[in-house]
């Protein structure tokens, strides 16, 4: 079995029940939501040997994101904190003409000041995979340190991260100059298409910026995600397409994590990179029609949608 280490900051997420406002729902629902998490879990599901490491501050809420990573089978290596507190998000998902909105309450977080003497570092060294997303990197503190040095320490094997930006946290201008000083540990980028044009101030076709950025940050593989559109991958300086299939979505807020946890379980499986591709947008698929940002989708159902991906249905 297949080892994905995986390191980051992880938030419990409050949403209003149903489509209710933030400043008037009076019944919230709570689950852990955290973009390296969520890639474990999704992993996990595929059948990876899936680790989350971090810092947690020690108290029910830190516990409660512990727990939930194990419920989905994912095994953990936390630094438990005295100080510092659980990171928040508040979700308002919202039919048109309104819009969603996403509030981040994650300033002075425990994982914000954990160090890489805390981090079991023999063990990512170890792993087949290491994998860590941008939006870690835009919390001030040690964190920023650690997260570079857990890229680097994972030299050994596939090295995966996941633009993950995210306006709410830091401005562009911010990202670029810190995701810059660790691309070129990166063997894997992962990146929706909206925030790759942002952050690498694109306005071409996905095939084409996908290849430019695979050359000029000599990436070995560039992944593009488009939501419910699909994804396509450049991998060797060969571009991959598998368009998405049209569901009845419940939650879309773990979709691209679902896709990366599957692209890569499958890539450490020796997949090619098309079949990764297909078993990532099947993934992100299902992900659409679950509640929360954790995929449940099992092994079998990705299979299955697999299936009806090769026929073209």
């Amino acid at each position: 079995m297949t080892e994905l280490v995986t390191f980051g900051e992880t938030s419990l997420r409050l949403s209003p029940a149903g489509e209710e406002r933030l400043e008037t729902a009076e019944d919230v629902r709570m689950r852990v939501s955290g973009t390296e998490s969520n890639v474990a879990v999704a992993a996990s599901a595929m059948g990876a040997d899936a680790t989350w490491l971090s810092k947690l501050p020690d108290s029910p809420l830190g516990r409660r994101v512990e727990r939930s990573l194990h419920a989905h089978g994912v095994d953990t290596e936390i630094a438990w904190a005295e100080k510092g507190r659980q990171g928040l998000q508040f979700d308002e998902q919202a039919p048109a003409p309104r819009t969603d909105r996403l509030v981040q309450d994650r300033d002075r977080a425990a994982a914000a000041s954990v160090t890489p003497g805390e981090l079991p570092m023999d063990r990512i060294q170890r792993a087949d995979a290491t994998f860590v997303a941008g939006s870690t990197l835009s919390l001030s503190g040690d964190i920023v340190e650690t997260a570079e040095a857990v890229l680097r320490a994972a030299g050994n094997g596939l090295v995966a991260m996941d633009l993950d930006f995210q306006p709410g946290l830091w401005s562009v201008e911010a990202a670029r100059e810190t995701l810059d000083g660790v691309f070129d540990a990166v063997d894997v980028l992962i990146a929706n298409e909206d925030q790759a044009r942002t952050i690498f101030d694109r306005t071409d076709e996905p095939r084409t910026f996908a290849h430019a950025l695979a050359s000029k940050r000599s990436f070995d593989t560039v992944v593009i995600t488009r939501s419910d559109r699909g994804a396509l991958v450049c991998s060797d300086g060969v571009i991959h397409e598998q368009d998405g299939i049209e569901v009845d979505a419940v939650d879309p807020a773990g979709q691209h994590e679902a896709f990366a946890g599957a692209f890569l379980e499958r890539v450490l499986s020796g997949a090619g990179a098309s079949e990764a591709l297909t078993h990532g947008v099947a993934s992100a698929t299902l992900a659409r029609t679950i509640p929360g940002s954790m995929t449940t989708a099992s092994r079998e159902e990705v299979e299955a949608l697999v299936d009806q991906l090769g026929d073209g249905r």
